[in-house]
């Protein structure tokens, strides 16, 4: 699966998106990586500013007129003013893949100066299965060198499809504001050579800026929220589609894969800023954990939507009580799904769902 062979690895099957608010400079250092796939860049902030993007890529850019245009009065989920928007592109891709990238992330080097191609290492990811259900003491089993340990049950070595594969970053850590005020020189510069399974019933903080998935198995789960500018919060909709996703996903017997590959954060955002957008979820984070702890999907929700629309009544019947926020983000979470249903029409036969795990 390396990259050096004459046809990229699902060139035709993966779409990568970018959302940004600045000319797209970072994509010549990615482009022996990316050149071959298609790019869908949603263009956030004011739409009269002219993005560049350099020469030779294949892309379509997305700015806020084009998606009021194309949602209508929906467009109303679709964050504004936040990273959030990239979720616009994952509704407009055809594709089965989805890689999505933060345009202040460059090509990291392995600990012997080779750079990383981490689409490549994400098509590994997604392409091998998942092993949730028992945990592997080295790590994923379907790894060049590596297998399963003994004791691992032979009934479970099979694994069930891959959804989520959930990159890591050299240089800026992902804090949040706290640790970035009493941490402000720290850096990521630990690289460890591992992908692992996180574990049914485990959630874990999701970081949006190198991440890719199966659009096919849990596309619909992947809504990041409604955040930005009009909304009590920021910086956490990757946080929400997160935790939306891992349970869903450990309802319908899907796995997340975190670990490599690393890219290279390049830029620290200011923390007195990052305070102001992500306070409240500081807060309301206490009570948001424990919900998602607790869901339970019936039987009945066997598709990521069916999945999803279930999951937002409950939000809004517990987490309403929480601020009214969460109302509003319940309704927007249908929105999302009716959007989905009418750009992506639902086929059951081309979607083939493992057995969830009951629970």
């Amino acid at each position: 699966m390396s990259s050096s062979s004459t046809t990229p690895i699902l060139k035709d099957e993966l779409d990568i998106v970018i959302p940004t608010i600045r000319n797209l400079d970072f994509l010549e250092q990615w482009r022996q990586f990316f050149q071959p796939y298609h790019l869908i860049i949603v263009q956030d902030g004011d739409p009269s500013k002219v993005i560049k993007v350099p020469e030779g890529f294949d892309y379509e850019l997305y700015n806020r007129n084009d998606i009021n245009r194309i949602l209508g009065p929906k467009a109303s989920c679709i964050s504004f003013k936040d990273s959030a928007c990239r979720c616009f592109g994952f509704i407009v891709s055809k594709k089965k893949y989805i890689f999505t990238i933060d345009d202040d992330c460059f090509v990291a080097k392995d600990p012997s100066g080779k750079e990383i191609d981490a689409l490549q290492q994400h098509i590994k990811n997604l392409l091998t299965p998942s092993t949730p259900f028992f945990f592997n003491t080295l790590y994923d089993p379907y790894r060049e060198g590596a297998d399963f340990v003994r004791g691992y049950p032979f009934s479970l070595r099979e694994g069930v499809p891959t959804a989520i594969s959930h990159g890591l970053w050299l240089n800026i850590p992902d804090y949040d504001a706290p640790t970035q005020l009493v941490k402000p020189l720290e850096r990521n510069t630990r690289y460890v050579d591992a992908v692992m399974t996180i574990p049914k019933g485990t959630l874990f903080p999701m970081c949006g800026m190198n991440l890719a998935f199966n659009r096919e198995l849990i596309g619909p789960a992947l809504y990041f929220g409604l955040m930005g500018e009009g909304q009590p919060i920021g910086r956490y909709d990757d946080m929400w589609a997160g935790w939306c996703m891992k349970v869903i996903s450990d309802h319908l017997g899907l796995g997340v894969k975190t670990g490599l590959p690393y890219i290279w954060h390049s830029k620290a955002s200011n923390p007195f800023v990052n305070l102001k957008k992500e306070y409240k979820g500081i807060y309301w984070q206490e009570e948001l954990i424990p919900f998602f702890q607790s869901v339970s999907l019936p039987k009945e929700c066997t598709t990521p939507q069916k999945c999803y629309i279930e999951l937002s009544k409950q939000v809004k019947a517990k987490l309403g009580l929480v601020d009214d926020y969460f109302n509003k983000l319940a309704d927007a979470m249908v929105t999302w799904i009716e959007v989905w249903d009418e750009l992506n029409p639902f086929d059951e036969k081309t979607l083939a769902l493992p057995n969830g795990v009951s629970k």
